[in-house]
This record gives C-alpha cells, sequence and structure tokens, in this order.
C-alpha cells in the first residue's frame, strides 16, 4: 500500500494542475451490436465514474482531454468534441472523494486540493471498439465497457453527463459523419444501419435506410463480403475522404 500510495502521490501534485478545472469524457464504441461506454472503478472503494482527469498547467484544455482518452484507451487518432461544461454548485462530493483518496492509502491533508469543487469540461469521444485497449488510471483497478443501458450507478453527476453526451450525439449524427468514427474502415450497410439504429435508439426500415444513406452520397462501394452463399454476398463500403 506505502508503494501504491507513493505512486499517486508522485503523479497527482496540487501544484501541477489548474486548480478547480476538471474534465470528464464519455468514451463511445460499437462492438457491433451494442453502443458501450467506458467506466472506471475505483480502487478499494465501488464506486464507478466516468475517466477524467485534471488540467496540467503547461497544457491546453483540449491537449488535456486528448491525453487522457490516449491513456485509457492506447489510441492517438480519436474523434473528441466538447459538447458542455458542468458546474453546478450541487456537483461536488467531497465523502465520495476522500473514499477515493483513502482507499488508495493518500494522506487528505496533503490533497486537501482535489476534496474542493471542481468546474467539469465534458467531451465524448467515438471509437473502434476493437481497437481499444483499456487501461484504469492511476486511481483506479478496473475500467470496462458498458452498454449504454447497463451502466453501473456512477458517483456525482456522471449519469447526468452521459444524457447529456447522448443528447448531442444524436443531434450531431449525420452532420458529423460520426459513424466513421465507430466502425472498420470497410463496412456493410447493414453494419452501418446497426450504428444508426443503437446512437438513435429506434428500428428503421432497410430498404428507406440504404436509400437514403446512398442518396446523399458520402460513402463508396468496395468489393463483396463472402461469408457464406455468393449470391448472398453484401458489399462493403467506406466513407469518402
Amino acid at each position: 500500500m506505502v508503494d501504491r500510495a507513493k505512486k499517486k502521490i508522485d503523479n497527482i501534485e496540487h501544484k501541477g494542475f489548474i486548480p478547480n478545472v476538471s474534465y470528464d469524457s464519455v468514451i463511445f464504441g460499437f462492438n457491433g451490436k451494442q453502443l458501450k461506454i467506458l467506466i472506471l472503478e475505483y480502487y478499494n472503494t465501488g464506486l464507478f465514474a466516468l475517466p477524467g482527469g485534471f488540467v496540467k498547467r503547461n497544457e491546453s484544455l483540449d491537449a488535456a482531454a486528448e491525453r487522457g482518452v490516449r491513456e485509457r484507451t492506447g489510441l492517438d487518432q480519436i474523434y473528441l468534441e466538447q459538447f458542455y461544461t458542468f458546474g453546478s454548485l450541487t456537483r461536488s462530493d467531497p465523502q465520495a472523494m476522500e473514499r477515493i483518496l483513502e482507499g488508495n492509502g493518500m494522506d487528505r491533508q496533503a490533497h486537501q486540493w482535489m476534496l474542493d469543487r471542481f468546474l467539469s469540461v465534458s467531451y465524448y469521444a467515438l471509437i473502434n471498439y476493437d481497437e481499444v485497449t483499456p487501461k484504469p488510471d492511476e486511481l483506479s483497478d478496473n475500467i470496462n465497457w458498458y452498454p449504454i443501458d447497463e451502466l453501473p450507478p456512477l458517483m456525482m453527476d456522471h449519469n447526468q453527463i452521459v444524457n447529456k453526451a447522448l443528447e448531442v450525439l444524436r443531434d450531431n449524427f449525420e452532420k458529423k459523419l460520426i459513424g466513421m468514427n465507430l466502425l472498420p474502415s470497410k463496412f456493410t450497410m447493414k453494419q452501418l444501419q446497426m450504428v444508426y439504429e443503437t446512437i438513435l435508439g429506434k428500428k428503421l426500415r432497410r430498404t428507406s435506410f440504404q436509400r437514403r444513406i446512398l442518396g446523399m452520397d458520402i460513402l463508396e462501394r468496395q468489393e463483396k463480403l463472402y461469408q457464406g452463399k455468393a449470391h448472398k454476398a453484401p458489399y462493403l463500403y467506406s466513407f469518402k475522404s
């Protein structure tokens, strides 16, 4: 426990970060059937939370969020967008933070700054599920994918952050061609439709969906995907550059 505590103290020094500003990231991934989110479990507390962190004094806010997502997923090329700032008077939870410090063997007095009220600038990331190697942060010992409709109870206002991220994601879905960040470089029309249905939360008619998508002129048709009978092999598609 001493070695673990020393590691946390070395990595989370008050003087190295901007006070009272943090970021939280809703990291979306699509596994072919479900839209999922990466959730951390803090060491020895039973508390679940979105991946997040503090902003170093020598980096921009966007760079801090990019660093956090890269450290949690192992990916560099990601779609990351700032979508909202959460600053309610009730969003801070010093008791939860005390449990996290205690669970990691960290001195409360030395890390008093972490018990203060923080404004959270929130981002959502869209990544290829199959390329991710999840890695917990310094205060956690577990990080896992959870379907958006099967999330564990999250600390503070993190459920509210997830709901807002989904709202913004749905509003901006087609305008930003978000599907390209959740799918492999080549995909079937059925896979693309499943992404749409999962994010929008409703079923779509296959013929109407295909006609509308092809009419948008955003796809390039590739070779067929041969898995079973040749005459039933679907075409693969990719997004135009």
